[in-house]
């Protein structure tokens, strides 16, 4: 870095806080309007062009996406006015023509979130190991290193997983054609007795029951995650006595 650039930072510094916060401000303005007329110089208003790009990802975009794909906004705003663009959440879109959905929660939160893991009851719903039916969709995210979820629908609720443990046991599933991170059999039963006095120990013994007759789940899976969470003494007794 030369001189004259250190020399201008150092007089930056030395600016009264909300001068210089009013100077970044602007400058940071004026960078997203040369971005915004940059992506605009690149992008198509070509319908056939957009619609082919959402087949392309499987039927289904965020706003930010379609943009980078170089779909202009005009022609997202024609394709939804025409109905041939359905408006799942907001800024999020899907082809009118695709087909629907069968776990829409599950899809909607796939594209909108990356590191987030489906747990508890929604990941047993998942599995098909429960007759609970989720109110929300049940999200892992690593403790203390998660700012939030900007998620109006549906609705969901987070869990705070150690991070030491958090990835353990972390599956990727297809929801839908989107990939989304969704905890295994194993570890969902082994976490639901973690969380038992939030979900109910009913809810628990009933999956790892359901576990045993449809998925054929052996001990030594589950025990593994029972001792990673220590939860091994407390499932020792269920272990032994569901069948």
């Amino acid at each position: 870095m030369d001189a004259a650039t250190l020399n201008g930072f150092s007089a930056l510094a030395r600016w009264p806080v909300p001068d210089r916060q009013d100077w970044l401000d602007k400058q940071s303005t004026k960078y997203k309007q040369m971005v915004l007329i940059i992506s605009n110089m690149t992008q198509t208003r070509d319908i056939q062009t957009a619609l082919e790009t959402f087949r392309q990802h499987g039927g289904v975009l965020r706003t930010s996406q379609a943009l980078t794909q170089g779909i202009h906004p005009a022609a997202l705003y024609k394709l939804v006015e025409d109905g041939q663009l359905t408006r799942l959440a907001r800024g999020l879109y899907r082809l009118s023509s695709a087909r629907e959905f069968s776990n829409p929660d599950l899809a909607v939160v796939a594209t909108k979130t990356s590191d987030a893991v489906v747990c508890l009851i929604s990941a047993l719903a998942f599995h098909g190991i429960t007759t609970q039916v989720p109110r929300a969709v049940h999200l892992a995210v690593p403790r203390g290193r998660y700012a939030g979820l900007r998620l109006r629908t549906p609705p969901v609720k987070i869990y705070r997983f150690d991070v030491p443990t958090f990835d353990q046991g972390v599956e990727l599933h297809k929801i839908d054609g989107v990939p989304m991170r969704i905890y295994s059999v194993a570890r969902t039963l082994v976490d639901c007795f973690k969380y038992r006095n939030k979900l109910g120990l009913d809810v628990a013994i009933e999956a790892l029951r359901f576990a045993r007759l449809r998925k054929r789940i052996s001990n030594r899976e589950i025990l593994h995650f029972a001792r990673l969470l220590r939860q091994d003494r407390v499932m020792a007794p269920y272990l032994e006595s569901v069948t």
